[in-house]
């Protein structure tokens, strides 16, 4: 992996150590938390293969960011249609599934208290079952009839988390741009085309959000960058 483009460490040679990797996706630390999403995507703008996963297209450069990411974030976040199409499980990282019905995937429900947490809102039904399996304190309703995504970051601040990791999917991250809260987008470009209808990692109506390039790194054609927001 070498260095492109870099405006955000002094890390600047022919390959890039795990170390260096992480100074260079380090998160600026801010009053009201940083929220940076994570996508891949192939050259022509499919965010998924055949399978209807990111993990079809993915590669080693783009799984060696994702685990920097990871490492790097308090917190991560999933729309519950992503959680349950990509297989989330409970690890050591707080997971917060953002679902506007109020649904969390069964393999969610395993993990020990505090492991994950359910945003939604009033218009919700049945969160009596997820309070229970969750915990009270661990189901945030913020909204009336959808999730309010800034309340949302908000929330997770003041519970200590300001480094907020998404991992989509497509609608949350346009319901984030649109809602002015994603500070940052990470994104991989693989060396791939795979035509087909497959989701963008944006979906919803049309938006215009400038971003302003930091990062640009390469790997066996793999194109990985930070791009931030100017929010």
């Amino acid at each position: 992996m070498r260095v492109l483009v870099n405006n955000e460490s002094a890390v600047d040679g022919p390959a890039v150590s795990d170390d260096e990797l992480r100074a260079v996706y380090r998160a600026p630390t801010v009053a009201g938390g940083w929220l940076r999403v994570n996508f891949v995507s192939t050259i022509d703008g499919a965010a998924t293969g055949d399978s209807g996963k990111s993990g079809s297209i993915n590669n080693a450069a783009d799984k060696r960011v994702f685990d920097t990411l990871r490492a790097l974030a308090d917190v991560v976040i999933v729309g519950a249609g992503t959680a349950r199409i990509e297989g989330y499980r409970p690890t050591h990282r707080p997971t917060v599934v953002v679902s506007g019905r109020g649904v969390v995937p069964a393999p969610l429900l395993n993990g020990p208290p505090g492991s994950v947490l359910l945003v939604t809102c009033a218009s919700a039904v049945g969160l009596d079952r997820f309070r229970e399996a969750l915990g009270p304190d661990n189901v945030l309703v913020l909204g009336e009839a959808s999730v309010d995504l800034a309340a949302m970051k908000s929330a997770l601040v003041e519970r200590g988390w300001r480094h907020l990791l998404s991992e989509g999917g497509p609608h949350l991250f346009h319901a984030m741009l649109s809602a002015g809260v994603a500070d940052e987008l990470c994104a991989t470009f693989v060396p791939r085309m795979v035509g087909g209808e497959h989701i963008r990692i944006t979906a919803g109506p049309p938006l215009d959000v400038p971003l302003d390039l930091r990062v640009l790194l390469e790997q066996d054609g793999s194109l990985l960058g930070r791009w931030f927001t100017g929010r």
